[in-house]
């Protein structure tokens, strides 16, 4: 252990300006996440040479979501990046699998969601309009079966369901294109591929398709992100890749919401929601019902 970073880190957290600012952000929660702080970076080596506002804000932005940052339940985590460009280590908030369940059923819109490897001789139709796929589960010897690829499913209060599957190779690739951290000792990617393969079917399935609760927006606003202070976040690990599409729908979802949070009059509303598709109807309507009932007030 570097004594002499643990102490650096120690003296930013105890200092008086981070400790009022933690008080006006915690309140009385500020005790227990300094605790918390020192007992992450004392027990992680590499976090003792990171930049010691970017671990507190990432442990911060783990305590806002209501997720422990413990790598053993795997909720979220404080990972170290080696910034080439700045000539240091900052910390980088990750979310983990779990944590995305966490927030999708605490947001109450969910009925069920969940992912799971699939394994060769699984797939048994793929419908090239739809999209959609036939699997058929193995239950005998199942552990024997190479495994081809990782699936996501959820299905809304309002019987909507949706699912994402994406095979290994795609996986790699899409790791490989959007980790920086892909090949280095401290990639997930690397270390837990089954957890990081979960998470990426079960965020990219959720941020296209499923309607997002502040705290989720929250979740995948920092996800990946470098946070230096409350106001300035950096996505570290895909500034040099963008996904046209993948923003594309993002936009297009947030256009939508925001027609939805400014309608003034039920008329407006209903001529929203009449010009959205089936398959968004669907996924917004949760929204729109709470937008009449504010309506009604």
């Amino acid at each position: 252990m570097s004594e002499t970073t643990l102490v650096t880190f120690n003296n930013y957290l105890t200092h008086e300006n981070t400790q009022n600012y933690l008080k006006q952000v915690l309140g009385k929660k500020k005790e227990a996440f300094v605790t918390n702080c020192v007992s992450l970076v004392s027990n992680n080596v590499n976090l003792q040479n990171c930049v010691p506002a970017t671990v507190m804000y990432s442990a911060i932005k783990a305590t806002s979501l209501g997720l422990p940052l413990d790598n053993n339940l795997g909720f979220a985590y404080v990972l170290p990046y080696n910034n080439a460009k700045k000539g240091v280590i900052e910390a980088q908030f990750q979310l983990g699998y779990k944590g995305f369940i966490q927030l999708a059923m605490r947001s109450g819109q969910f009925q069920t969601i969940n992912a799971t490897d699939v394994r060769d001789g699984e797939i048994k139709k793929v419908d090239r309009l739809t999209g959609e796929i036939d699997f058929e589960w193995i239950d005998k010897d199942r552990d024997s079966k190479s495994i081809i690829g990782y699936v996501a499913f959820f299905r809304l209060s309002n019987g909507f369901t949706k699912s994402h599957y994406m095979t290994i190779q795609e996986l790699e690739k899409h790791g490989q294109k959007y980790s920086k951290s892909y090949a280095t000792q401290f990639s997930n990617w690397k270390n837990m591929f089954e957890a990081m393969a979960t998470k990426t079917v079960i965020k990219l399935l959720l941020s296209k398709y499923a309607p997002l609760s502040i705290e989720m927006q929250e979740a995948v606003k920092f996800d990946q992100s470098v946070i230096r202070d409350e106001n300035e976040f950096q996505y570290i690990d895909n500034d040099k890749t963008i996904d046209i599409d993948a923003i594309s729908e993002e936009e297009e979802f947030s256009r939508i919401r925001k027609f939805i949070a400014e309608a003034k009059t039920k008329a407006e509303l209903k001529e929203i929601q009449n010009q959205l598709s089936e398959d968004l109807l669907l996924i917004f309507l949760p929204e729109i019902d709470e937008k009449n009932e504010s309506l009604k007030k």
